[in-house]
């Protein structure tokens, strides 16, 4: 465990306890995408199946944990106990599209074909793009609340994070994953333009609006 490993999982966990509050503290989910979070729900459960047959710490199993009910949670909140308020009209990313080449892609370029590894590194692909049905969203409705982006920004400063870490292991351990570099890069890339507007607008205290 390194600090850039470690600064990316709380990052993370930062960005999922900032959808939570956001949700829980305003009563409200609007502005948020369900079908973004479906799919992190997803990733985990896909990732993190070896809870019940590999232990690697306490610390690993701890977030493993964290992040499945939390998303699990947040998901409630969005479809059942706030689903008034969720703007389906807006949220209208068709995920299948998303879900479906990283399925084929995970069957085409994994480490071993097990069923294990192969959900493994269907949630690696996945969560690279599980992001784009909340920025899909935010750019139909044309602006985000503050909180919304600070959400984003939380969850593309882990992937950046994690960027990082892989650099160190490379140099450190002689360590390198491609397939979790390459999905990490195209994940962090989908956050450019974000992450300009986050920086020139919401750090400045303006609301985050996109260019028609």
């Amino acid at each position: 465990m390194n600090i850039f490993r470690l600064l990316g999982d709380f990052s993370h966990l930062g960005a999922i306890i900032i959808l939570l509050l956001k949700i829980w503290k305003t009563r409200s989910c609007a502005g948020v995408s369900g079908k973004s979070v479906l799919l992190y729900a997803i990733v985990f459960t896909c990732r993190y199946l070896d809870l019940f047959t590999h232990f690697v710490s306490l610390y690993n199993s701890v977030m493993k944990i964290i992040y499945l009910v939390s998303t699990y949670f947040t998901l409630f909140l969005i479809y059942r106990k706030f689903k008034a308020t969720y703007d389906r009209n807006h949220d209208t990313f068709r995920i299948e599209f998303l879900i479906l080449p990283s399925a084929v892609l995970a069957l085409l370029w994994n480490h071993e074909y097990s069923v294990l590894e192969i959900l493994w590194t269907f949630s690696i692909y996945l969560e690279s793009v599980a992001v784009l049905p909340q920025l899909f969203m935010v750019s139909k409705t044309g602006e985000a609340e503050t909180i919304t982006s600070h959400y984003l920004f939380a969850l593309g400063i882990y992937r950046f994070l994690y960027i990082l870490n892989w650099i160190y292991r490379y140099y450190t351990e002689n360590f390198i994953d491609w397939i979790s570099v390459v999905a990490g890069v195209v994940q962090t890339v989908l956050y450019c333009d974000f992450f300009y507007l986050y920086i020139t607008k919401v750090l400045k205290g303006k609301k985050l609006s996109l260019p028609a």
